[in-house]
């Protein structure tokens, strides 16, 4: 009955406001307040005018539907110039969602018409609410695209009663959206890197990216496919000659496709090497080494000096606490080559506490010097590696800390995160998307109020 009554009458939402002053016992008459005035207040269009506002369905299927008029004394205006013009003819109704009311499914309703504008011809007039053919109006579009960031695509589609397709391509027009006001200011250290995605191994499962690592602003520049000279090229390019001219910093591993092109690129910034890829080279050597001797001593009783040690291996010394350091230690002194490996490891990080580039260069070549004699071959890999690239690796003291490989790899958790909050994505498109939205910090378009 209460679906019915308010459907042939306006429906209407009773605000109670009494208040009791002082000295009086009567209260202060009630406000009522029509949903017209609470839509025009947060979704006010020039030119259109909401006409009613009906209350249909019952129980789990309760909807509200929203009728639109234009106004009688205000032409349409051409979608492509938004120049008023004379009307030509109507199409037939559409429908549009809207965000929830109080929980209530909510529809727009509007009968769109035809304009016959002089310079673009006869085409459906600007509709303010919606965004090209989409059934979803721009409200709800950004109010699915907010949720989106803290709840899985699928999980949020549930919530709000609406399709993984409608999310999708919700999050695809608020990205787009902010990447075409995006503002590329006072961008001085990048960070670039490649990430997995995806199953296999193939060249397609990984991603270029470009973040900007500045103190003030960390975020995701650019994603691309693939992992080669061709995608960071059109990666920097994309970023703008202004941008990659105004550099000074830029973080990256020793991949050398990336390397040739930042050296012709963006020769003017100081180019440091990440020194989280060093250290990992580094613990792959050691394991290597391992599983070469444990292979090598196999049924011997030496063997078990090895057993059940990989992890406490590749740990930082001073992290290795009680019974792990006495094994260690044990290991250490039977002079095999696992803890001699191990021990070179961790005296090269004494090369990261010096403050001068000219000592740490001559660490570096007593370092290189000591491991090329140690008949390791893991290891003497590691050490030709650096000597190759000492300049590059040098580079991390005149930065004196300004930038950090850690952001870099910061930012590269939270892109897993991201993946294994939607239990991956099975297209490029959505990854890309993905990504953008939760990393990019992009503007985004006004809103009427918070939603969330």
């Amino acid at each position: 009955g209460l679906g019915r009554s308010l459907g042939k009458k306006k429906w209407l939402v009773v605000v109670n406001r009494s208040m009791f002053e002082s000295g009086m016992k009567n209260k202060q008459p009630t406000t009522q307040l029509e949903v017209k005035t609470l839509l025009n207040r947060i979704q006010h269009f020039v030119g259109f005018v909401y006409h009613s506002i009906r209350l249909r369905g019952s129980g789990g299927s309760l909807r509200v539907e929203v009728k639109i008029q234009p106004h009688r004394g205000i032409r349409g205006k051409c979608s492509t110039c938004q120049q008023p013009c004379p009307g030509y003819d109507q199409l037939e109704e559409r429908r549009w969602l809207f965000v929830p009311l109080w929980g209530v499914v909510t529809h727009y309703f509007y009968t769109p018409r035809r304009v016959e504008c002089p310079e673009h011809g006869v085409g459906v007039e600007h509709i303010p609410w919606s965004q090209g053919k989409r059934p979803v109006t721009t409200a709800m579009m950004g109010f699915l695209a907010r949720w989106a960031r803290r709840m899985s695509w699928r999980e949020t589609a549930r919530t709000f009663q609406t399709s993984w397709e409608a999310v999708y391509h919700s999050v695809e027009w608020f990205v787009g959206w902010g990447l075409a006001h995006r503002q590329l200011e006072a961008v001085h250290s990048i960070g670039i890197d490649e990430i997995h995605w995806g199953q296999g191994k193939r060249a397609d499962r990984f991603l270029t990216v470009i973040y900007q690592i500045d103190q003030h602003c960390r975020r995701l520049l650019w994603v691309g496919r693939r992992r080669t000279q061709t995608t960071l090229l059109l990666g920097l390019k994309a970023l703008g000659p202004e941008v990659v001219g105004g550099l000074r910093y830029v973080c990256s591993d020793m991949w050398q496709p990336y390397l040739s092109v930042i050296a012709k690129q963006a020769g003017q910034a100081l180019h440091v090497l990440d020194r989280f890829h060093i250290v990992q080279h580094l613990n792959q050597a050691v394991d290597e080494v391992r599983r070469a001797e444990s292979t090598r001593l196999r049924g011997k009783p030496i063997a078990a000096r090895l057993k059940k040690m990989r992890w406490k291996l590749l740990r930082r010394g001073s992290r290795v606490r009680g019974q792990a350091r006495i094994r260690l230690d044990g290991l250490l002194a039977s002079k095999m080559a696992t803890g001699r490996a191990w021990d070179l490891k961790e005296c090269f990080h004494y090369f990261w506490h010096y403050k001068s580039s000219l000592w740490a260069g001559a660490f570096l070549d007593y370092w290189t010097r000591r491991v090329m004699r140690s008949r390791l071959e893991p290891m003497k890999k590691v050490a030709r590696m650096l000597r190759r690239h000492e300049t590059l690796l040098l580079n991390w003291f005149k930065a004196k800390g300004e930038v950090s490989s850690g952001v870099v790899e910061g930012l590269n958790n939270k892109i897993r995160v991201v993946t294994r909050r939607s239990y991956g994505f099975r297209t490029y498109k959505a990854m890309e998307l993905a990504l953008y939205h939760n990393l990019g910090r992009l503007p985004e378009p006004e809103h009427g109020h918070a939603f969330c």
